[in-house]
């Protein structure tokens, strides 16, 4: 057994002083430092000096290591010019990957104190790495073909991949599944994959509502998607509606990720079934997608998405990002829901025990170091200065190890 302590601990998403936490690989007890210290006089404290901070590991819920070889290839700018340029860089990505350039995007989010990602994978290159990883991996197999004439084919590989990673399921690596959008998946092999999915008790996630361009279609038939499915596709109308998709996840709570183009009866509609949403800015920038309207959201997560579509994995820098888009929101409000949602709103979105200090929790950690002038004040300052002031954890610790 380990005892850490720092000056503050974050737990029930206040910052706690004189705390310490008992550990091995899981949160044994949490109490005033002179308390343990008195139970445990045989065990000399982890102390983090200064103005530092243990947090529960961060989690990102939202990325794409497949895509882990991008860097200027696919274009930025747009969605639609972003999406033709997957179509005719995909084959030449996936070539080019290894698994070394995946393990460098796993250590970069270590670095900024994930221990907990969410992998959406297409194709199941990225499974071995995921299983040997450092942190604990949600691993999203994903599902993706509108063609009905195909359902079969990618049910069946669907199910291949989802049994080996059942096969490689244990504490850190968690089998899960995954609904590309209403635009790219017929709704017969959404609620054939939902079936699993319930059966099995697996977490789900889904792209919707990320560009104007998805949304025209599928309210319209129209907009730049009519081209692109003509071209791609042979197709002049869209296999989903906005509302028809979301019905299919009714009474199964499900992450969904951008929502840029979302309205408030949306979100309405996600909050009132339990649903949560991933926000992932710097992609929704750089692809041109418009802002997240968070004011509505119950339940917000925050993601990297993937070197696809960003130009780092760093939670921290995604942190930032979010701060500065919402310009409208109190600086200091905003920061403690942005903490949250990497924290224990992820937390409850994955129903896993991590993203907070609890007893019974894995002993996941993210510590951080403020500047020695920095007073308390409020909550909101010591989350405000987490996001601006840092770029990189003082320690990662997995399962009460660090890595």
């Amino acid at each position: 057994m380990k005892i850490i302590t720092a000056k503050y601990i974050y737990r029930d998403a206040t910052y706690q002083e004189n705390m310490g936490i008992l550990y091995n690989n899981k949160i044994i007890k949490i109490a005033p430092l002179q308390s343990l210290q008195k139970e445990h006089p045989d065990i000399e404290p982890i102390r983090y000096d200064g103005n530092s901070i243990i947090y529960p590991g961060f989690i990102n819920p939202h990325t794409h290591l497949e895509f882990s070889a991008n860097r200027a290839r696919l274009q930025f700018g747009s969605f639609i010019e972003w999406l033709y340029s997957v179509f005719a860089y995909r084959e030449e990505l996936v070539e080019a990957l290894d698994a070394s350039l995946m393990q460098n995007a796993l250590q970069e989010m270590a670095q900024s104190g994930v221990t907990t990602i969410g992998a959406i994978s297409s194709f199941g290159a990225d499974m071995q790495v995921c299983k040997e990883a450092k942190q604990r991996v949600v691993y999203f197999n994903e599902v993706i073909g509108s063609n009905p004439a195909t359902v079969d084919a990618l049910f069946g590989d669907f199910q291949h991949r989802l049994e080996e990673s059942i096969a490689l399921a244990d504490d850190s690596f968690y089998p899960a599944v995954a609904i590309h959008s209403p635009y790219a998946v017929h709704p017969i092999l959404i609620q054939a994959v939902l079936n699993v999915a319930k059966s099995k008790n697996l977490p789900t996630t889904a792209h919707f509502l990320e560009s104007k361009a998805e949304k025209e279609w599928l309210e319209s038939n129209s907009g730049d998607f009519k081209e692109l499915f003509a071209k791609y596709f042979n197709t002049a109308t869209a296999v989903n509606t906005i509302d028809g998709f979301l019905k299919l996840f009714d009474n199964y709570p499900t992450l969904f990720t951008h929502c840029t183009q979302a309205e408030q009866e949306h979100f309405d509609y996600l909050n009132s079934h339990k649903h949560s949403v991933i926000h992932c800015p710097r992609s929704n920038r750089l692809l041109g997608c418009g802002r997240t309207q968070i004011e509505y959201v119950n339940n917000l997560l925050l993601g990297t998405d993937g070197y696809s579509s960003n130009y780092s994995l760093s939670i921290l820098e995604e942190l930032k990002a979010a701060l500065m888009l919402h310009h409208k929101a109190d600086l200091k409000l905003l920061a403690s829901r942005l903490i949250e949602s990497i924290t224990t709103n992820a937390s409850k979105a994955l129903k896993l025990p991590v993203g907070e200090l609890k007893e019974g929790y894995f002993a996941d950690f993210a510590i951080f170091k403020l500047a020695d002038d920095l007073e308390k004040n409020d909550n909101g300052s010591l989350a405000l200065h987490t996001i601006i002031d840092c770029q990189q954890t003082e320690a990662t610790i997995v399962g009460g190890e660090t890595i």
